[in-house]
C-alpha cells in the first residue's frame, strides 16, 4: 500500500487553495492610468467583502445627476487605513479621486476621498507610509491591552 503522508496532503490542499484564489480575483487594467476627480454626495457605502464600493451621486454640468462607484479594498484594509463605515454616511459631501474605468461607465478605482469638513481617506496606504491616527470614534474602543484610553 502507498503512503502519502500529511505533510503532502497539506501541501496539495495549500496549493490548489492558493491558485483558486489568484484566479478569483482581477487586476487593475479595467482602470485608466489617468486620475479624474468628482464632487458628489454619498448615496451609499458598502462595506463588504472582498471590495468595498463607495457609491455617489454626481451633479452633472445640465443638472442631471450621475450615480458613480468607487472600488476599494474589503473592511481589514480600510479599517487599518483608517476608514470606517460611519466615515460615509447617505448625504455626506465630498470630492473623490479615481482612476476611472476604460470603458467609460461611471465607475473607478478609489485613490482619496476628502470630505467636505476637509478630512482626507486613503483607502490603499502601503505599509511603508504613515498609519492614519485614530478617529474620534476609535478613541473610545479599548486599547489591546484591555484598558479604556484615559478620558480627556
Amino acid at each position: 500500500m502507498i503512503s502519502i503522508s500529511r505533510a503532502t496532503i497539506l501541501m496539495t490542499a495549500v496549493l490548489a487553495f492558493s491558485s483558486l484564489v489568484a484566479e478569483a480575483h482581477h487586476g487593475v487594467s479595467q482602470f485608466d492610468e489617468k486620475e479624474i476627480t468628482l464632487q458628489g454626495v454619498v448615496k451609499e457605502f458598502q462595506y463588504t467583502n472582498p471590495h468595498s464600493w463607495l457609491i455617489v451621486d454626481v451633479t452633472n454640468k445640465d443638472g442631471s445627476i450621475t450615480t458613480w462607484g468607487f472600488e476599494a479594498e474589503g473592511p481589514g484594509v480600510l479599517m487599518r487605513n483608517g476608514i470606517h463605515k460611519s466615515d460615509f454616511t447617505p448625504g455626506t459631501k465630498l470630492t473623490v479621486t479615481a482612476h476611472p474605468l476604460k470603458n467609460g461607465q461611471p465607475a473607478g478605482s478609489w485613490v482619496k476621498a476628502v470630505r467636505a469638513d476637509g478630512v482626507e481617506f486613503n483607502p490603499r496606504l502601503r505599509p511603508s507610509e504613515a498609519a492614519p491616527s485614530p478617529t474620534v470614534n476609535d478613541t473610545s474602543a479599548p486599547s489591546a491591552g484591555g484598558t479604556a484610553p484615559p478620558a480627556r
